[in-house]
């Protein structure tokens, strides 16, 4: 937790800044989103209207290497658009070199997300989120650690900066801050949405977007019967249901957060069903045993582009995922991580295992790779300006 002990030191500078009618949208058009009528808008803070403007700072800002300390690395240095906003690494990799215990989560459709992190309940606003990878210290991502003054210098010096800054927030006398900032950010990951897929467009009645293999996987992974003779066996929806493949969602017309996290049986290291050391799930954050494992089931948009696979990048392909499931759980044999994730003590009581042939094997797959949208991996409005 020591990467919270820094930003909650900046919380009540970042949010006494910009206080009062500095963010509100009435010298912009409103904020038109571009989504499907089967997808809801997302949940915008009343202190963080959407503005072309504001999302627009907030594409250089993402992209900016300007934000990490020593200039190497920027938010899209682990969130690569061709790789729907991941990194294509088991594990991090932060400015310093410090590699990271988990892999980088999409910020793809992020604006739906119950919750932000693999493992962190609390942490359900992009706004404040966005303060964990500039100036986190446990483990170092961008590194900005008690250099905010030299941030907004570099900010400020910038020849595009002040205008861009003025322009999304015209009330404010000063507006490079770091409250603008944040919320610049957050702006443009809220509009990086994903719902142009074959699977979208046959939800959309498009009866030749999915061919009959892809039909076959999305009736089986909906709950439909294998050739086994058992209806949902492969229980698929009940943790990656709903609009977004994942039951960890929210949005505009939701009155209660839908934050969802699970133990799926990855690793099982002792009778208490640990996982390794500094990467047990919510444990971390409430020290109840019967958190260890327990991590939030990511949205499978996009999921054929976004390998490798789990928290910890451990699996590589989606076939082994597919096999992980059916076993009930993995077993690694021997070295450190020795263990029966099957008899896990926390794991889901949804995740029993199952029999799969080869072609549900495969049929599901085709499924799956139905969810990859192109859009999202070319959008011009998604790219790097400094690679333009």
């Amino acid at each position: 937790m020591k990467h919270l002990t820094h930003i909650l030191i900046l919380l009540p500078l970042i949010l006494g800044a910009g206080c009062g009618d500095s963010d509100t949208a009435s010298s912009s058009e409103a904020w038109v989103w571009d989504l499907p009528d089967t997808v809801p808008e997302p949940r915008v803070p009343e202190d963080n209207p959407m503005t072309a403007p504001k999302v627009e700072l907030g594409r250089f800002l993402f992209y900016d290497k300007k934000l990490s300390g020593n200039q190497t690395q920027s938010c899209g240095t682990c969130h690569l658009q061709e790789l729907a906003f991941t990194d294509g690494l088991a594990q991090a990799e932060g400015s310093t070199g410090q590699i990271h215990p988990r892999s980088s989560m999409s910020i793809a459709n992020a604006g739906y997300a119950a919750s932000l992190t693999w493992a962190n309940e609390a942490m359900v606003m992009l706004e404040r989120q966005a303060l964990v990878p500039i100036f986190g210290e446990d483990p170092v991502e961008l590194g900005m650690a008690n250099m905010e003054d030299e941030l907004l210098r570099r900010m400020r010096d910038d020849e595009r900066y002040p205008e861009m800054f003025a322009a999304a927030f015209p009330d404010q006398a000063d507006p490079i801050n770091l409250d603008s900032i944040t919320k610049a950010i957050a702006a443009f990951q809220r509009q990086v949405t994903s719902f142009k897929s074959p699977v979208d467009r046959w939800q959309q009645r498009d009866l030749t977007a999915l061919n009959e293999s892809e039909q076959r996987g999305m009736a089986l992974f909906f709950g439909g019967t294998n050739a086994a003779g058992v209806e949902d066996a492969f229980e698929c929806f009940h943790c990656h249901g709903g609009f977004l493949f994942s039951q960890s969602s929210d949005d505009a017309g939701q009155v209660f957060n839908q934050k969802f996290f699970m133990n799926n049986g990855l690793y099982n290291l002792d009778e208490d069903g640990s996982y390794p050391p500094g990467n047990e799930g919510m444990y971390e954050m409430t020290g109840d045993p019967l958190d260890k494992g327990r991590f939030k089931p990511p949205s499978l948009r996009n999921i054929a582009v976004t390998a490798p696979y789990m928290h910890d990048g451990s699996i590589a392909t989606l076939e082994e995922v597919l096999d992980h499931y059916a076993r009930g759980g993995r077993l690694i044999e021997s070295g450190p991580n020795a263990g029966d994730g099957r008899n896990n003590p926390n794991k889901s009581a949804l995740l029993n295992g199952f029999e799969m042939t080869e072609q549900e094997k495969q049929d599901l797959i085709a499924f799956l790779r139905a969810l990859t949208d192109d859009e999202l991996l070319n959008n011009p409005a998604y790219s790097d300006p400094f690679a333009e």
